[in-house]
């Protein structure tokens, strides 16, 4: 089976666009800007509390599990009980809230400057100013709506497969044909 490959229209300092399918080191999302744009996540829900956070964070390691990319949800705010900051870094989705006197934008501004030496960083966000700023830094910056249709597009995607593979592999067990490697 094959996961496809995150496909995003990026956005360069100086305004350049360009389509890209590549590795990223980590995608970083400012957590609030894409919980805004997304609307259907976690409905009749107000879009500060910690359900949403919860539907977001489940999202986003459904996606990290088809990618393999490393994802970090910047929040602000000081996070006090917040139960799933440090269970979901294990899933490879690792949730940071802001400390007073900080702000996310502050904390992706310096993940992305830090990152920087290792490879790409895709940022989301719809904020303009950090937009701007990420990529003066050297990071590629998509729109939420851009990720949200990202996301949505790879685990249908993901779905489908998984599907077709299991009906090949039914039909196969049906025939008496093991198409399993054997272990």
């Amino acid at each position: 089976m094959t996961f496809p490959k995150a496909e995003f229209t990026f956005t360069r300092w100086g305004g350049g666009h360009y389509r890209a399918g590549m590795a990223l080191v980590r995608i970083l999302v400012d957590g609030y800007s894409l919980l805004h744009s997304w609307p259907e996540l976690a409905r009749g829900q107000p879009r500060h509390s910690a359900a949403a956070r919860d539907e977001l964070i489940r999202w986003l390691t459904l996606y990290h599990d088809a990618l393999g990319t490393p994802i970090t949800v910047f929040f602000d705010g000081q996070g006090k009980g917040h139960r799933f900051a440090n269970a979901r870094a294990k899933a490879g989705v690792e949730v940071l809230f802001s400390r007073t006197g900080q702000t996310a934008d502050q904390m992706i501004e310096r993940t992305v400057h830090n990152l920087q030496p290792y490879g790409e960083v895709l940022v989301i966000t719809d904020d303009s100013v950090e937009r701007e700023t990420v990529g003066h830094f050297g990071g590629m910056v998509s729109s939420c709506l851009n990720f949200i249709q990202t996301v949505e597009n790879t685990l249908t995607e993901m779905a489908e497969d998984i599907k077709q593979h299991n009906r090949r592999e039914h039909y196969a067990f049906k025939k008496g044909v093991s198409r399993s490697p054997r272990v």
